[in-house]
């Protein structure tokens, strides 16, 4: 015989568990170590990983507010943007690309430059920014290097580009490449005058860009284990059938070869950048010494 009748069978009802969910961005994985990091922490400690040292991607915002003295910095051009001049065909229509990455970083493309003091000393400063695009450069991305650079040769003061890119704009074809002819013909007249470029090298620095303005400062700096050259290690293996050195067109390899000057922590930039300055400027000061 049942325990219930049918009619007085208890009802089980289903009970739904809340699902609380974790706001995405609160945690970042080490590309490097694997380790979990709490954001803010990352940020806290200049984006770099405190368990292995792995120099995360910064934005152009935040180098900025690393290197410049606090409420110093004075961006120009900043409402200069790309248009489609080539009339773009590709798998993605050019203007919403554009468009697209305007609206990611807040920034209407590639690089953020202006006028600051650092430690003191008054700089102009461009800052690539490879979150847009891949950093590649554009006639806006080139018209505004090649400006901040004039704008330090007519106030005498130093010029300094923290370069990030993955090369020329293939939007844009020849309207990109003439960029490299511009923003190097500006550096000859800066060098002309007498003062002195300081190029930052991070990860990574390739293409168009390393054969132009990345290469051209009278100190060449670099990040730890930053990808730095003109084609990819890839291309360059396919392209001359031939195994590549350990290392290759990572930071210490073009360190030991003489294309870079030094290698510097993101930690120490500031102080190194400063201490170069006082140099050029006569002030002398104490010595710099880098991190192995």
């Amino acid at each position: 015989m049942a325990v219930f009748e049918e009619k007085e069978k208890p009802k089980i009802s289903e009970t739904k568990t809340k699902r609380h969910e974790i706001p995405s961005g609160l945690w970042v994985k080490c590309k490097q170590c694997g380790e979990i990091i709490f954001s803010k922490e990352l940020l806290a400690n200049a984006k770099v990983c405190s368990k292995c040292d792995y120099h995360f991607t910064m934005t152009a915002p935040e180098r900025v507010a690393m290197l410049a003295d606090e409420g110093t910095f004075r961006e120009f051009d900043a409402d200069m943007a790309s248009v489609d001049m080539l009339k773009f065909t590709g798998v993605a229509a050019y203007p919403e690309r554009l468009r697209t990455y305007q609206r990611q970083t807040g920034m209407n493309d590639a690089v953020m430059t202006g006028l600051c003091k650092l430690d003191g000393h008054d700089i102009s400063l461009a800052v690539m920014d490879f979150s847009f695009l891949g950093a590649s450069m554009g006639s806006v991305v080139g018209e505004k290097i090649t400006r901040a650079i004039e704008k330090a040769t007519e106030s005498k003061i130093p010029s300094i580009i923290i370069s990030a890119s993955g090369g020329a704009r293939m939007y844009e074809g020849i309207l990109s490449l003439m960029q490299l002819a511009k923003t190097s013909g500006a550096l000859a007249l800066h060098a002309k005058a007498g003062l002195p470029y300081l190029s930052v090298l991070t990860h990574p620095t390739t293409a168009g860009v390393m054969a132009s303005y990345a290469s051209l400062g009278d100190v060449i700096i670099a990040e730890p284990k930053a990808l730095i050259g003109f084609a990819g290690p890839r291309v360059i293996k396919e392209t001359t059938q031939q195994e590549l050195p350990e290392g290759f067109q990572t930071s210490e390899f073009l360190r030991d070869r003489g294309l870079i000057d030094i290698i510097v922590h993101r930690k120490q930039l500031k102080p190194l950048i400063s201490q170069l300055l006082n140099y050029f400027s006569g002030r002398g000061g104490r010595k710099f010494k880098a991190a192995d």
